[in-house]
């Protein structure tokens, strides 16, 4: 198939958001994408959302952070041009791109395993499949928050989505329904059973939103009254952990004594309620980089508030789900009652493409049943992204979910 080439005068630079230093987001004019290879397709971005995973680049990952690196890794759009050896996609399409890059033929992607990629793996560093706009831990690829983006793959890694819909139905594909969706699968609860979701941002707030269309119970514990307020309208009980003495004992009030059949850890390092903790990340601030970097890949600097929650608020032989990241290779946890409670725990990064079909047939029924065109709380334009990660990161002017329309 041909390449198709666009006018090079119009195109020759595009604006992206980039990363120049700790909490420093600046959108900048760089060298449009083009094809390398010949499974390669670019796409004109017309939509591409903020995440919370995002924000650990604005701050606890900034060793593995170059200057320049084009940040992102929720974005869909429009393919405009077709690398000769792609088949299955022509200009003109919609797709949707999966925040991890998978190859879909090797062995961890035939078996689901998608984050796992084998062709993508970042085995100098020790991590998974590359990811979209994410540091050289996995393997630093141009990011989406940009106006136009290569994407590997063609023919395996995009989903394809019809015209017509807007943007929101089929954004989150990108990242946020399928890591909700891998939660709740992960935390394995029963028809009747009760979830218990730990954070009501972007990942808390959908997996609340799934489970509940499955039919269970589901209880959500933040701090953010507005938060608990939007999944209680989806019909979520709720606990503001600061109004309670423990987490754990609410969660066992409501539960006649037995805590909850399976939890959803949707917080991860940023857990509020570890001053140790958020001391040790300060501190490493003032390292040298280099030194930084050896201490995240080696020691522990995570806030595991969160995870000390879901481990005491989960009942005897029940299940935890860990969807919010988590960076460090020493973090202690209560091995003794982990055992002790016969606790079953599975995590890691979304296999995005594991479940993209399912929630893609969700996503074509003429109602919106998740709710994903309403979901986001704010539109703006890639000129706004340095003063939306600020404002997401502190949790200001109502913000769960971002959307930039490059």
């Amino acid at each position: 198939m041909q390449i198709t080439r666009r006018t090079e005068e119009v195109f020759a630079h595009m604006k992206a958001v980039t990363w120049q230093g700790k909490q420093d987001m600046q959108v900048k004019e760089v060298p449009d994408p083009v094809i390398e290879e010949r499974t390669d397709v670019v796409i004109e971005v017309t939509s591409t959302g903020l995440c919370g995973s995002d924000l650990h680049l604005y701050d606890p990952l900034t060793p593995f952070m170059t200057p320049g690196d084009i940040v992102g890794h929720e974005p869909m759009g429009i393919v405009r041009e077709v690398g000769s050896a792609v088949t299955s996609l022509v200009p003109g399409d919609r797709v949707v791109v999966p925040f991890n890059i998978s190859c879909g033929t090797c062995w961890m992607c035939t078996r689901g395993l998608y984050s796992q990629c084998e062709t993508t793996q970042n085995r100098d560093t020790g991590t998974g499949a590359s990811l979209l706009g994410y540091s050289k831990l996995y393997g630093q690829v141009p990011g989406g928050q940009a106006e136009m983006l290569r994407v590997q793959f063609g023919d395996t890694l995009p989903i394809k989505v019809p015209h017509g819909p807007t943007d929101d139905r089929f954004l989150f594909l990108s990242d946020v329904l399928p890591t909700a969706w891998q939660a709740v699968e992960y935390a394995d609860v029963e028809d009747g059973g009760t979830l218990l979701v730990v954070g009501s941002g972007p990942i808390g707030d959908m997996a609340t939103r799934i489970a509940l269309h499955r039919g269970l119970r589901v209880i959500v514990v933040d701090s953010v009254r507005e938060r608990l307020a939007r999944v209680h309208g989806r019909g979520a009980e709720t606990i503001d952990f600061t109004e309670v003495d423990g987490v754990g004992d609410a969660v066992r009030e409501l539960t006649d004594g037995r805590g909850a059949d399976g939890v959803i850890d949707a917080v991860g390092m940023e857990a509020h309620g570890s001053p140790v903790a958020e001391t040790a990340q300060k501190a490493l601030g003032l390292l040298p980089k280099k030194v930084q970097e050896k201490v995240m890949l080696n020691f522990g600097v995570d806030r595991l508030a969160a995870l000390m929650s879901c481990i005491d608020s989960v009942r005897r032989g029940g299940t935890i789900s860990i969807s919010g990241v988590y960076g460090a290779p020493t973090d202690p946890l209560p091995m003794f009652q982990l055992f002790d409670k016969q606790v079953q725990v599975r995590m890691g990064q979304a296999n995005v493409r594991r479940w993209s079909d399912d929630i893609l047939a969700l996503l074509d029924q003429e109602e919106d049943v998740l709710g994903v065109e309403s979901f986001a709380t704010h539109h703006l334009s890639l000129d706004d992204a340095p003063e939306a990660y600020r404002k997401f990161r502190d949790k200001e002017d109502g913000m769960v979910k971002v959307v930039f329309k490059p």
